[in-house]
């Protein structure tokens, strides 16, 4: 499943997983989604790897920006897909 994390000023909606174990190591998979005419820009991010995959239409500067954006925020994260995303977390 995947939950809502922010949309960005330039429309860029950042999603992620829930926390899955990879060889006894807690992952999250983060999603980038840009509407473009004619399709999205999209780029997946793994943590705690910091492992780009994926990259469509995004430039070199745009993944740099995600790149530091995504090493911020990856504690909030990583708490939230524990809690199943920003919705869950608000009831708890």
């Amino acid at each position: 499943m995947m939950y809502p994390f922010m949309t960005l000023n330039d429309n860029t909606e950042i999603v992620h997983s829930e926390v899955c174990m990879q060889n006894g190591v807690e992952t999250v998979k983060v999603y980038f989604e840009r509407p473009v005419p004619n399709g999205f820009h999209t780029a997946t991010r793994w943590l705690p790897e910091y492992r780009w995959e994926d990259i469509v239409g995004f430039n070199k500067q745009e993944i740099a920006y995600f790149q530091e954006f995504v090493e911020s925020t990856a504690h909030i994260i990583f708490e939230l897909a524990r809690e199943g995303g920003f919705n869950h977390a608000a009831n708890l």
